[in-house]
């Protein structure tokens, strides 16, 4: 029986798939407390795919790989198909979009073998051959000027929950929890909440970090972290007092813009009727207005132009490429803004306006997934 299952959904990404186990096949493992090398098998949930990787696993077969077919469910229910059908004392659960460095796979056999767990996760990172946008959201996902650094792979003082992009539970475990729900948003995070509250120990291993390409461009990238917004409410419902102060952020951030573009507007609309009223009727008032027009639009873009200015710097110097360090300034607008405005409709629509949404019944006070 192998030690780990390493499971992928996917989804028309046979070229993502094809990278991610070459990468497994590279995994060097040393010998294990009891003297034997611990081996892993690899489980492929093709869910649903237009485009298939079916071609891509068959050239793979220097792994121990299993290759399955089901329609279309989602990502969470793809995890628990090929959850199901594992045979390993761990289940590692993997983005198809990630590829993983050399020493994963013993880093975490490392800290396994240091301290107890029954569940893990790891940070991301960008690789090098990776595109600047990808690396621009990259740094957006995991800057301190962002999210924090939440997302950066350091341990901090509030409970560590692992993200299904790179996270590990005993099989025993997942099957006792009955693995991830089918939610539409957020459904890792549910898990892990659930992995938390059962009294499991759930950790952060450092060193058992994934390369993670993440979305390709901007506008994929906006959807994505809109949703994860949306998923924050839905997840408040689902498991109350999980809501923190620092959640809410880009929500604030996402309204001081709106507020600021407002007085920007406001701004430019008594420049421009100064202009006009001190170039037609020689009005000295005129001029007065448009000047303090002007000065509406300087106050209202120099918050944001600073705060451009110290992503733009801090991602340059971080990633050595100033080309990146200009595309992290929209990738770091989009990644607030983006949670953010899904953050706030979510809250309009489920904490206000009472409306069922993915995951809770109002009426019931029992999930639902519709």
């Amino acid at each position: 029986m192998p030690k780990y299952s390493v499971i992928i959904p996917v989804y028309d990404r046979p070229d993502e798939v094809d990278e991610l186990l070459t990468s497994a096949s590279k995994q060097v493992l040393a010998t294990d407390g009891d003297g034997r090398v611990p081996s892993f098998e690899v489980i492929v949930v093709e869910d649903g795919s237009t485009v298939t990787c079916e071609e891509v696993c068959r050239r793979h077969a220097d792994l121990d790989i299993k290759y399955y077919v089901k329609p279309n469910g989602g990502p969470g229910p793809a995890r628990n198909y090929g959850a199901e059908r594992a045979t390993g004392e761990w289940l590692i659960v993997l983005d198809s979009d990630v590829i993983l460095p050399p020493g994963y796979l013993q880093a975490i056999n490392d800290e396994l073998a240091a301290a107890p767990a029954d569940a893990f996760g790891g940070p991301d990172r960008a690789h090098p051959d990776f595109t600047p946008t990808q690396k621009a959201i990259n740094y957006a996902m995991t800057s301190f000027f962002t999210t924090g650094g939440i997302r950066g792979g350091k341990q901090k003082l509030d409970r560590f929950y692992p993200r299904s992009f790179n996270m590990g539970v005993r099989a025993d475990l997942w099957r006792r929890l009955g693995g991830f729900r089918p939610m539409r948003f957020g459904e890792d995070i549910d898990f892990s909440y659930r992995i938390v509250e059962s009294g499991a120990r759930c950790r952060l291993f450092p060193q058992a970090w994934v390369w993670h390409k993440r979305r390709t461009d901007f506008r994929k990238f906006f959807r994505q972290v809109r949703n994860s917004g949306i998923a924050r409410i839905n997840l408040h419902l689902l498991h109350p007092g999980t809501l923190k102060v620092v959640h809410a952020l880009p929500a604030v951030f996402t309204t001081g813009v709106a507020g600021l573009a407002l007085v920007f507007a406001a701004g430019a609309v008594l420049t421009v009727a100064g202009l006009v009223a001190g170039c037609q009727q020689g009005c000295n008032m005129g001029l007065i207005l448009a000047y303090g027009g002007a000065a509406l639009m300087v106050c209202a873009l120099l918050p944001l132009l600073l705060y451009a200015i110290i992503i733009a710097c801090d991602s340059t110097l971080r990633n050595r490429s100033l080309h990146v360090g200009l595309l992290s300034v929209p990738a770091s607008f989009i990644q607030l803004t983006g949670y953010g405005s899904g953050f706030l409709s979510a809250a309009w629509k489920r904490l206000v306006l009472r409306q069922k949404g993915e995951g809770f019944d109002f009426s019931s006070n029992q999930t639902f997934y519709g």
